[in-house]
């Protein structure tokens, strides 16, 4: 404590320093303090540990530490959130890439040795279902990847 208050105020209680003017801190001299009060209104070391602006500038600096999500990212964690709340069983891992096109009905089975993992009926399925080309099949195979 005492590294960031003057010798004046250095053992003083917390209770005190609370109520002591700017100028107990060290940095803040008499310039200082009257900018601070002609500016804010403020006169001691509580009113500015208060003071909304202070608090906002705070919690700004608390956002935007080390590990935080900027806007983008924190709308695809949430994306991805309410995908899996959706999901049951949630085994499969979600996408909100554009580019994948979601099988509301599933479709009839295929023969693996015919169609490696059924790509063809379900692309046939889901033009079927949706009336129109739906990614995977021949006519979009050329668009994907340029979303």
């Amino acid at each position: 404590m005492n590294t960031i208050v003057t010798e004046q105020y250095q053992g003083k209680s917390l209770h005190e320093l609370v109520d002591s003017p700017l100028t107990a801190l060290c940095g803040i001299g008499e310039k200082e303090a009257k900018a601070l009060a002609d500016a804010f209104n403020v006169t001691t070391i509580g009113q500015l540990a208060r003071h909304q602006v202070i608090a906002n500038a705070f919690a700004i600096e608390m956002m935007a530490a080390p590990g935080s999500l900027s806007a983008s990212e924190t709308a695809k964690e949430t994306l991805l959130d309410d995908a899996v709340e959706m999901t049951f069983p949630a085994s499969d891992p979600i996408s909100v890439d554009a580019g994948i096109t979601r099988i509301e009905v599933a479709p009839e089975k295929v023969e693996a040795a015919r169609d490696h993992q059924g790509a063809g009926a379900i692309a046939a399925h889901n033009e079927e279902a949706c009336g129109h080309a739906n990614v995977g099949t021949a006519q979009t195979s050329k668009d994907v990847g340029t979303a």
